[in-house]
């Protein structure tokens, strides 16, 4: 992925990053010692789900507000293979929309400094009582929108 597939809206305020390291387990690879292509949604997954706890828009937040958000769309650009034992960083950075989706990008990088893997993933906003997909944000997602352009969430952890 060479560049933010999402479209840049003017005075929006900048993506908010979030990033997590782990170290490549055993379960998580092939005979080869090479990490299964299969894993990888669940890399993306350890790091947005980090990040909306720590921006206040986790699992929890959206299922008291009676919200889900599946996933619409899920790309990956493999660059470079992962390896048994191997560190690497997760990286996210969550885009600014006033639609009611949530849009990350995503990047891996190995030990070396060397980026694994990128990609996105959009996801839409559902009610959880009728199953309807929301056209606007939720009230906890816009007082969350409100927050991010106001410059009051906490501060951006950058890098672990």
């Amino acid at each position: 992925m060479k560049k933010n597939p999402f479209r840049t809206i003017p005075e929006a305020p900048k993506p908010l990053t979030f990033a997590v390291n782990r170290k490549v387990r055993f379960e998580e690879v092939d005979a080869l010692g090479i990490v299964w292509h299969g894993r990888y949604p669940s890399y993306f997954e350890d790091v947005r789900e980090a990040l909306g706890d720590h921006y206040g828009i986790g699992y929890l937040d959206f299922f008291q507000a009676e919200v889900a958000a599946p996933l619409r769309q899920l790309h990956f650009d493999y660059l470079k293979p992962l390896c048994l034992r191997e560190d690497l960083t997760i990286k996210a950075e969550l885009h600014w929309s006033e639609a009611a989706r949530l849009n990350l990008t995503y990047e891996i990088i190995n030990d070396r400094g060397e980026t694994t893997t990128s990609g996105y993933s959009i996801q839409m906003m559902v009610d959880l009582k009728d199953k309807s997909v929301l056209m606007v944000p939720p009230p906890f997602f816009q007082t969350f929108l409100k927050r991010w352009r106001e410059n009051l969430l906490p501060d951006d952890p950058g890098n672990p």
